[in-house]
């Protein structure tokens, strides 16, 4: 039997059968169903990850604030001659591993009473992150001091959609304050 190769090959009726069992074939479709929105389901999981992350990360800082501006209301810190990098090693001292302490910014304020205490997130018009006016002050005795400790958080998953950033470089501003009357030492 000889075969010419000028006629175009017709599909033999066994072809046409086993073409038609494959688009009847519904054994694979969960995996291409999962194929289709594993990268959806995994993106929302990475989101949801990354907000707990940086909830946690906000919740760190604020204590690390909290607990090194104790050194400064019981005066402590000025005892010790306390710089603004002593006071920033003291704050990142406790801060652990989800932090670059070169990143830390440390504002600290004396202030004449409570209501004129000024603990607002310091981002400006477009979202950049404003330092202008950051001072370091400890205070004396008796006088309200107001401790502010800020971080720029990495963000990963801004490029999907989910902006959880609220400065223009893509990372989340963190921020610990701590507002206390010193205690009223004796130098």
């Amino acid at each position: 039997m000889t075969h010419d190769s000028s006629r175009p090959e017709r599909p033999t009726i066994s072809r046409r059968r086993s073409a038609a069992r494959i688009l009847r074939d519904r054994e694979a479709s969960t995996a291409v169903e999962f194929g289709i929105l594993a990268l959806p389901f995994l993106a929302l999981i990475g989101a949801i990850f990354e907000s707990a992350l940086c909830f946690l990360a906000g919740q760190i800082l604020d204590t690390a604030v909290a607990d090194a501006g104790r050194l400064i209301r019981t005066g402590q810190a000025q005892a010790a001659g306390y710089s603004e990098s002593t006071f920033k090693t003291e704050v990142c001292n406790r801060l652990y591993v989800l932090f670059d302490c070169n990143s830390l910014t440390i504002d600290s304020k004396v202030y004449t009473n409570f209501t004129s205490t000024n603990t607002s997130m310091p981002i400006d018009a477009s979202k950049n992150f404003d330092t202008s006016g950051f001072t370091f002050q400890m205070g004396g005795s008796t006088e309200i001091v107001v401790v502010r400790a800020f971080y720029q958080f990495p963000l990963y998953f801004n490029t999907l959609g989910l902006d959880l950033s609220n400065l223009s470089n893509g990372t989340r501003l963190l921020s610990g304050v701590s507002t206390f009357r010193n205690e009223p030492f004796p130098w």
